[in-house]
């Protein structure tokens, strides 16, 4: 029988969902075994016209990822020798992003519950493969029922949920920052930006674009996280892209690995489908790609992660061991005094059209030009 227990990290309960005041120390690692950043089409549910069709499509791509998961166990146990222990599926690998749906009709169709049938279905696939499953979901919240957050999850072997980071930064969809305040009291700052402490290592998550911003991947590094999940959905392109470069430049800064898992190719969309592909990747903490996978679905995006060598390189001395050498407390009054979105911006009034949302990117561009930083 299959057992399910879904935590957010570090945060206050969830209705019905027992709260971890942080992440769990974890037993002995298994020091060596093998990731994959699974590159897997996205049947995008933008073509279906009601609830019950998106949600029926989203359970048949879970079934199609559950045997390709399984594939890929059979496959690198044969190949490297090294058991699958990690795998992350790219950026909303159920659903697509919308188009012509409004944010009312987005939630509706694409947006699941904590504990829902589809996190039930992914959970009992983690526990046949005895697989880490990290992918990225839109998710309804009920402490905010009128909003839907982009969520990184990160389900065990055992089925619980013992990863779920919500996505910091985004220009259209809603982040913990436009309800700052109440998401603060409700869930606690730890719960923010989590890292899960597991037998495979401490791993934190980064959701698509956040790549870019070194924020984002400092907040985790500095909690410890070892492997960096990057769930993505990007242009796929023989040139280096900006967030191609950003991947090498995290996990050389963080000092750590970086999965990062995209999108092969997304169907039933005006869009042409091959326009996200490729690009999917391991990276080592010295920025050097270990695998990476050309176009449409594959699994070879998949590399033996070394722990011990990577606790050992981060407790040696010298110029190359740059987590140590830091001064953050430098960069707080610079932080402070900058200039950026302001939080809160949804709190007690709903989600943002996409008029108001670039509405509110031109006040931070008019107040950056205020301060100097941006020149006419």
């Amino acid at each position: 029988m299959t057992t399910r227990r879904y935590v957010f990290t570090g945060a206050a309960a969830l209705a019905g969902v027992s709260a971890l005041p942080g992440a769990a120390r974890a037993q002995t690692p298994d020091p060596r075994y093998s990731a994959c950043a699974l590159q897997v089409v996205c049947d995008a549910v933008n073509q279906d016209s009601t609830v019950e069709a998106a949600r029926a499509r989203m359970m048949a791509s879970i079934q199609r990822i559950g045997r390709q998961i399984a594939t890929t166990k059979a496959f690198l146990r044969t190949f490297n020798g090294a058991e699958l222990k990690l795998v992350c599926l790219p950026e909303y690998f159920l659903t697509g992003f919308p188009l012509r749906e409004s944010r009312e009709e987005w939630k509706a169709k694409a947006s699941i519950d904590i504990g829902g049938p589809e996190y039930e279905a992914l959970s009992a696939i983690a526990q046949r493969f005895g697989v880490f499953i990290g992918g990225n979901l839109y998710e309804n919240d009920p402490n905010f029922p009128e909003l839907y957050f982009q969520a990184n999850t990160l389900i065990a072997p055992n089925g619980e949920t013992v990863l779920r980071y919500r996505r910091m930064i985004s220009l259209y969809t809603p982040t913990p920052f436009d309800v700052w305040d109440e998401y603060l009291d409700i869930y606690g700052y730890d719960a923010v930006f989590p890292v899960a402490d597991t037998e495979i290592g401490k791993i934190g998550t980064i959701a698509s674009e956040e790549i870019l911003y070194p924020e984002i991947a400092r907040m985790h590094a500095l909690k410890g996280a070892e492997i960096l999940l990057h769930p993505t959905s990007e242009v796929g392109s023989p040139n280096l892209t900006v967030k191609d470069i950003a991947k090498r430049a995290r996990a050389i800064e963080s000092m750590a690995y970086v999965v990062s898992a995209n999108s092969a190719e997304i169907i039933g969309t005006p869009v042409p489908a091959a326009s996200t592909d490729a690009m999917s990747k391991i990276v080592d903490w010295n920025g050097r790609v270990l695998a990476e996978a050309e176009s449409g679905e594959s699994l070879n995006a998949n590399a033996v992660i070394d722990l011990p060598e990577l606790r050992a390189t981060r407790q040696r001395t010298g110029m190359a061991n740059l987590m140590t050498r830091l001064p953050l407390a430098a960069f707080t009054p610079g932080y402070e005094a900058g200039v950026g979105a302001e939080s809160d911006s949804m709190a007690g009034r709903g989600m943002l059209s996409q008029e108001e949302a670039i509405a509110r990117q031109r006040g931070v561009i008019d107040r950056l030009r205020e301060r100097g930083v941006f020149q006419d």
